[in-house]
């Protein structure tokens, strides 16, 4: 097989057209294209008046390729697939049991427990999943009324339950890592409804509304191959003797139960506070973490189509044009764009009581008219003003709690325009962000602006806060077992056998993909365990 990249098309040309362009290229009358597929696709908008589609495409020919290839941009490429790990023989019984007593147990379905999960019932365990949240339609309902009426459930909301964080998002599936676990992940979703084009978009994305329906389906599939999802299951304790994970305190709509196991995989969430909580008074090893902290800011969406593409993006067939920016201020505090959501929309992510926080949100048409990115600024572990490792979750909820008062006490944001912020006459919204965010901002925006024309309009709105970018602790784990450990004091600590943190509440990722793929990581790790 070959790999053929930078293949430019214009917008008018059709990409079946792709095949015959490629011959054409290399030149070789005899030579006929057998199969293709497109690996990337992406925008070129650097020159708006000669907007192009770049492709990357593999391609099997019925010779080889004469000549040089190199200089057509094409490479011999082998393709590798995820393998599911398998089972040692000498652990199955001649009955086709797996002679184990107990089964894995995942504790929380976002990402990373949904693929951990997934990894193990496909490997032939039965995982039991404990939720807190509610199954996705369920979930939806609740935070409906949430956004309707203010009325918060504090384990069922835009944070916990269903899919996790995530589903109330843009559901984006771009990462920074280069993992062979990604390719898994995409076409597990795809299987499960997802839009075939996530497998080659340059940025895919797949929309809450589509994202709820994958979610659902990836779940149906891990119970038909024995797994168990039990919702409204909030672990309230570990059990732990001399080293080992017993069991786990279970409280649902049944009461509180001990739930035997001696394999757990916490996929939590960056915002499961009371269980960093409680595995700090049972002497988990975590440590601080920093994360960024900021507002979301929103633009029309033809404003950002005008200063990227030069037109609108209806006008062109383009997709809603996006924007990633960053600036370094001379203090060294860092103020970037994260999860900018085209023709999306701005909403109130709370998940505890008296406190706000917002997210980006956007379905798979992105057509609401309007963009929002989260603009946020460097937030380090000398900000939080103590040593305790909790230091990061406390100092995320002081300015939850001041952005809860300032918006009225009833889960409304504080929000203004970033010309009334600029100018200091947004007092709400400045007095619920910390002064250096505020001032790394007012340094920071003519740059961006000078990177998007218009990102400073004075009109842009602002909104207050937003806090959870990433997980403001790391819970500490053996980088070849991926288990946790004790803190005995003294520097001295104790590997915890069959105890996983995963994820990005455990400070391992930072987004869907990422989050998935550690969750296949620890579903091997306790596969090779076993």
């Amino acid at each position: 097989m070959y790999r053929i990249s930078q293949i430019k098309l214009s917008l008018k040309d059709d990409k079946e057209g792709l095949p015959e362009k490629i011959l054409k290229i290399i030149g070789q009358a005899d030579l006929k294209i057998t199969s293709w597929n497109i690996v990337k696709e992406s925008i070129d908008a650097r020159k708006k008046d000669e907007i192009h589609l770049v492709y990357t495409v593999d391609f099997c020919v019925n010779k080889k390729i004469k000549g040089n290839v190199k200089k057509y941009n094409i490479e011999q490429v082998e393709i590798k697939e995820y393998e599911i790990p398998k089972l040692r023989a000498e652990r199955i019984s001649d009955d086709g049991n797996l002679g184990i007593e107990l089964n894995p147990v995942i504790v929380g379905f976002g990402p990373a427990g949904i693929f951990a999960a997934l990894i193990l019932a496909e490997a032939g365990l039965k995982p039991i999943v404990l939720e807190r949240g509610q199954s996705v339609d369920v979930r939806k309902a609740q935070v409906d009324r949430f956004w309707k009426e203010g009325i918060l459930d504090e384990n069922s909301n835009v944070q916990f339950g269903e899919g996790g964080a995530g589903t109330f998002s843009d559901g984006k599936l771009t990462t920074g890592i280069k993992d062979l676990r990604i390719k898994k992940v995409l076409r597990e979703m795809v299987e499960a409804g997802g839009p075939e084009e996530i497998l080659y978009k340059s940025k895919p994305h797949i929309g809450t509304d589509v994202l709820r329906e994958v979610v659902k389906n990836l779940r149906e599939k891990i119970i038909a191959l024995g797994g168990q999802v039990r919702f409204g299951n909030l672990v309230k304790d570990v059990i732990l003797e001399e080293g080992n994970l017993k069991g786990l305190k279970v409280e649902s709509e049944k009461g509180e139960e001990i739930l035997a196991c001696d394999r757990a995989v916490f996929a939590l969430g960056h915002s499961s506070r009371d269980t960093f909580r409680m595995f700090y008074s049972r002497k988990i090893f975590m440590e601080q973490k920093p994360f960024s902290m900021g507002v979301r800011i929103e633009h029309s969406q033809d404003l950002i189509d005008l200063a990227q593409y030069g037109a609108k993006s209806a006008d062109l067939g383009l997709p809603p044009a996006e924007y990633k920016l960053n600036h370094r201020c001379e203090n060294d505090r860092g103020v970037y764009t994260f999860c900018m959501c085209p023709g999306g929309e701005v909403v109130i992510a709370s998940s505890q009581k008296g406190g706000v926080v917002t997210n980006g949100m956007s379905y798979h048409a992105r057509n609401s008219g309007t963009a929002n990115s989260g603009l946020l600024v460097d937030v380090r572990t000398s900000d939080f003003g103590s040593d305790k490792v909790l230091a990061g979750v406390e100092f995320q909820e002081k300015y939850e709690k001041l952005a809860f008062l300032n918006g009225g006490s009833n889960y409304k944001a504080p929000k203004s325009t970033w010309g009334q912020l600029r100018d200091g006459k947004a007092p709400n919204v400045e007095a619920s962000l910390p002064s250096f965010v505020v001032e790394a901002f007012r340094e920071a925006m003519p740059h961006l602006a000078r990177k998007l024309k218009g990102f400073d309009n004075s009109d842009a709105i602002v909104t207050a806060v937003e806090a959870r970018s990433s997980s403001p602790v790391r819970i500490l784990r053996d980088k070849e077992t991926l288990e946790g450990f004790l803190d005995k004091g003294l520097g001295e600590t104790l590997k915890i056998s069959g105890f996983y943190p995963a994820g990005e509440g455990a400070g391992y990722a930072g987004g869907i993909m990422s989050a998935a793929c550690d969750g296949i990581k620890i579903a091997e790790a306790i596969i090779k365990e076993i």
